[in-house]
């Protein structure tokens, strides 16, 4: 069987608190991305194998979440037998896209169909959730309002479909421990509070309330991130921000945009060529 484990990206991230575990309490729109995705096929064999292919994956492969969800899986439930995956690698790491998570989704989603293990979503989310804290989104797949650590979902309606979204990965990636290091928790925010209540956010002008806390701290060390950023708002993206702890930026544009626009983007494009990894229409 094969998947297309794919990316997301986050409208907003507000830190709200930091917990007593260490962890932080946030905020945050996870929005899902099919068109960016990894490749995974997975199929029942007489003895284990896992071929990687496309980028190199900075980990052992007993270290890769496909295969500790794999193992994890196999602990909880002892008909799963040995599997052939074969994985090709399509998303960045170190980008905040979320690929690693996705491909750990996927994988327990596979395990459920080819064993025919029974599991609801709610478990395959409960499955997942110990090996990443965006791991359970990827389950759902559908826009969501997150907080806690970011495993606390809530569907929300938000369709950004028909919007054309550039996708740029600056050369340098960003730890999570990079991230967080001087970030200053804010408190909640009042357009979250309210996306929480009414589930929906129709009205895209509101996105421009919503900024992602990180880019303050992350910038800093990395100043080509704002000016990705800025570039993207001056070719007319009504919408621009860092995604997740980094370090992709992503602009979206309304497809009707100005001539004008797409000149300023094939600068962008020539001045990043080796970082653009998505320029299309949202489905």
């Amino acid at each position: 069987m094969k998947f297309f484990p794919n990316c997301k990206i986050n409208i907003g991230l507000r830190i709200v608190r930091k917990r007593e575990d260490g962890y932080h309490d946030l905020e945050t729109i996870f929005y899902p991305v099919y068109g960016l995705h990894d490749e995974l096929e997975v199929e029942p064999a007489e003895e284990f194998a896992f071929l990687q292919d496309g980028l190199v994956v900075d980990c052992l492969p007993t270290d890769n979440l496909i295969y500790k969800l794999y193992k994890r899986m196999q602990e909880h439930f002892p008909q799963i037998g040995n599997v052939k995956i074969t994985f090709k690698k399509n998303i960045p790491f170190g980008a905040g896209l979320g690929g690693g998570s996705s491909d750990a989704a996927h994988m327990a989603i596979a395990l459920n169909e080819i064993f025919a293990l029974g599991l609801t979503r709610e478990q395959l989310a409960e499955e997942v959730r110990p090996l990443g804290a965006d791991c359970p989104f990827f389950v759902y797949n559908t826009p969501c309002y997150a907080e806690g650590i970011g495993d606390q979902l809530t569907p929300i309606s938000l369709d950004l479909s028909g919007l054309r979204l550039v996708m740029i990965k600056p050369a340098c990636g960003v730890s999570t421990k990079e991230a967080y290091a001087g970030i200053r928790p804010k408190g909640t925010c009042e357009v979250f509070n309210d996306l929480k209540v009414l589930n929906v956010l129709n009205d895209l002008t509101i996105l421009s309330a919503l900024t992602n806390d990180f880019e303050e701290t992350v910038c800093k060390v990395h100043p080509e991130i704002a000016e990705i950023k800025k570039r993207l708002l001056s070719a007319g993206a009504i919408y621009a921000a860092m995604s997740g702890s980094g370090s992709t930026v992503f602009g979206l544009f309304q497809n009707n945009a100005e001539s004008r626009t797409d000149a300023q983007l094939r600068l962008l494009h020539e001045e990043f060529a080796s970082m653009v990894i998505f320029d299309d229409t949202l489905a």
